[in-house]
């Protein structure tokens, strides 16, 4: 009887706790994401008139789709405006066959932007990665974040976090409709951010030696990190 009673208690704690985890994320979703809109709305910029000129522009990665694209399109943009000096690609390259950042910076050429004013970070795994990576590896303390706009918010948010100056930049959006499963998903990745930056205190999975990008003599992608296909 004392068994059984036992079982049935441990049971109820279980559901109990179930319960405040499903009420904590329901309750930390909205919040996340109206602190993160709220932290940046200074640093957003839509137009090349009203945002400022940097040296350079950091883009975020993502795989050959149509948010590339519009990413692609939008720093090339900045660049032939005169407002970024030169530009950094930041993605995944964790292995021979995906390469995000070789794949923005042969498009960037293909819209006519010079080979030598742009670098490639091929650890760029995640957001926080490509933030922290672009001021320790690249030696950039400000700089344009360039992205769609819910993904410019949250680098923003780290950025600001991790005592890197930066605006952000926002690429053309996609139709929600197509756009929806994205969404929803970077609802999630706000409550993740929060976590890694308070909690977790996350760090970059690969960092490497220091490669600063020189504004006047042509860069080096000396930093490809070596990561073996089982560490995908």
């Amino acid at each position: 009887m004392l068994v059984f009673m036992k079982i049935r208690i441990t049971a109820k704690a279980v559901r109990i706790l179930l319960l405040l985890l499903i009420l904590s994320a329901v309750i930390s979703i909205p919040l996340a994401d109206l602190w993160i809109k709220k932290d940046s709305d200074a640093t957003v910029f839509f137009d090349t008139e009203s945002i400022p000129a940097e040296k350079v522009g950091l883009v975020l990665g993502c795989g050959p789709n149509i948010y590339f694209h519009y990413r692609v399109d939008a720093a090339a943009k900045l660049f032939k405006a005169g407002k970024i000096q030169h530009i950094l690609v930041s993605g995944d390259n964790h292995t021979s066959t995906y390469d995000e950042a070789g794949a923005m910076k042969k498009s960037l050429i293909l819209r006519g932007i010079p080979a030598a004013r742009i670098s490639c970070d091929y650890a760029g795994f995640s957001t926080l990665d490509s933030i922290i990576r672009a001021k320790k590896v690249f030696g950039q303390d400000q700089l344009t974040i360039i992205s769609q706009e819910f993904h410019v918010r949250r680098a923003l948010f780290i950025a600001k976090r991790r005592n890197l100056k930066a605006i952000g930049y926002c690429a053309q959006d996609v139709e929600t409709s197509i756009g929806a499963p994205t969404l929803m998903r970077e609802a999630l990745a706000r409550v993740k951010t929060i976590l890694d930056l308070y909690i977790l205190h996350r760090t970059p999975r690969f960092l490497g030696e220091p490669v600063p990008i020189q504004l006047n003599q042509p860069p080096t992608n000396r930093n490809r990190p070596t990561i073996s296909p089982d560490k995908a």
